[in-house]
């Protein structure tokens, strides 16, 4: 009789190019503003962005990072922080979050017509490749699909399969504009990293009690108790 683990045809790995898009980081976070000064929030944002990229750029799905940013020091970051894996688009002229997230989807399409694309948030600082992964499995059963933040209003990952639209609408409320737009919301735990991205001070303890990555770690030890209390 024949084996029939040997007779399966296993699916292959669906493999990832992911959009990264990062605000200059002197337009970025301002309502850090209150209680940061603004060398320290432009730190923040670039040291958190690298933690995202580096962590992402680790994720074994992950073939390639399209990052979109207008910050040069980002633009900079993100080659020496995950080599050549990562492809920067310059955003010479912002014209916002989904602007900027539709240019690097058609960046990520061109380069890699045969993998899943998606948009992942570039202020993830506690971001572990086993959450991104455990994400980026979940989505192979969904022609589109997203993960919301921790608050459950925001989206911090976007994603879809080969040959479907991704039709990003990003800001306030974003994940019920991305569930009526036919994503289906992944049901990632409450705790996990690609949750948790970073807009208010009470974010900055959060991240603090998960653990961030080495770059914004540092910063955060470097403002001291401005980014303490919630």
């Amino acid at each position: 009789m024949s084996d029939p683990e040997a007779t399966v045809e296993h699916a292959p790995t669906l493999r990832w190019t992911l959009v990264v898009p990062v605000k200059d980081a002197r337009l970025g976070k301002t309502r850090l503003a209150r209680h940061l000064d603004d060398p320290g929030r432009m730190a923040l944002v670039r040291a958190m962005a690298a933690d995202t990229l580096a962590a992402a750029g680790a994720t074994e799905q992950v073939d390639r990072l399209v990052v979109v940013t207008g910050d040069p020091e980002v633009a900079r970051l993100a080659p020496a922080t995950v080599g050549a894996l990562v492809d920067v688009v310059a955003e010479e002229h912002p014209r916002g979050l989904d602007a900027a997230v539709r240019a690097g989807l058609a960046r990520a399409r061109a380069l890699d017509p045969g993998n899943g694309v998606g948009v992942l948030l570039g202020d993830l600082p506690a971001l572990r490749p086993d959450d991104l992964a455990a994400a980026l499995d979940a989505a192979g059963a969904h022609a589109r699909s997203f993960v919301p933040d921790a608050d459950g209003t925001g989206t911090t990952l976007l994603l879809a399969r080969p040959g479907a639209t991704v039709d990003p609408c990003f800001g306030p409320g974003s994940a019920r504009a991305h569930a009526d737009r036919g994503h289906v919301r992944l049901d990632m735990p409450q705790g996990s990293t690609v949750r948790r991205d970073v807009d208010v001070r009470a974010d900055l303890r959060a991240v603090r009690l998960l653990g961030p990555g080495p770059r914004t770690r540092a910063v955060l030890d470097g403002l001291g108790p401005a980014v303490q209390a919630g």
